[in-house]
């Protein structure tokens, strides 16, 4: 389910890259982790600023829906935007990330200050 840059408010072009599903203290925490090339440090042209409105767009239109495609419940959703493909749980000091959280409340994103 790719998301495309008439689907955020930045406008950035994006690809899921993968979802994972994750347990961290007992809770469950469903990662949602997108290519976002224009973030790059070097030579992109979005800033966190720019890419902030996209976080809770994402959460809303991608991971909620996920969520109820697939039967899945999630105390925390992360979303993170990436300008390269990077391992989870591997560091990359070369890479650009930006990471969001949410607790899913009712039917709404709340963002989750971690």
């Amino acid at each position: 389910m790719p998301a495309t840059a008439q689907s955020v408010p930045s406008g950035q072009d994006l690809t899921l890259s993968e979802v994972l599903i994750d347990d961290v203290g007992g809770e469950a925490w469903l990662r949602f982790r997108f290519l976002a090339p224009q973030i790059a440090r070097a030579t992109g042209t979005v800033t966190y600023t720019d890419a902030e409105g996209d976080f809770a767009h994402l959460c809303d239109a991608v991971a909620r829906p996920y969520l109820a495609d697939h039967a899945l419940t999630a105390d925390v959703v992360v979303i993170t935007l990436m300008d390269r493909t990077v391992p989870f749980g591997q560091a990359d000091p070369d890479a650009t990330q930006f990471i969001e959280a949410f607790r899913i409340t009712g039917d709404a994103c709340v963002w989750e200050m971690l």
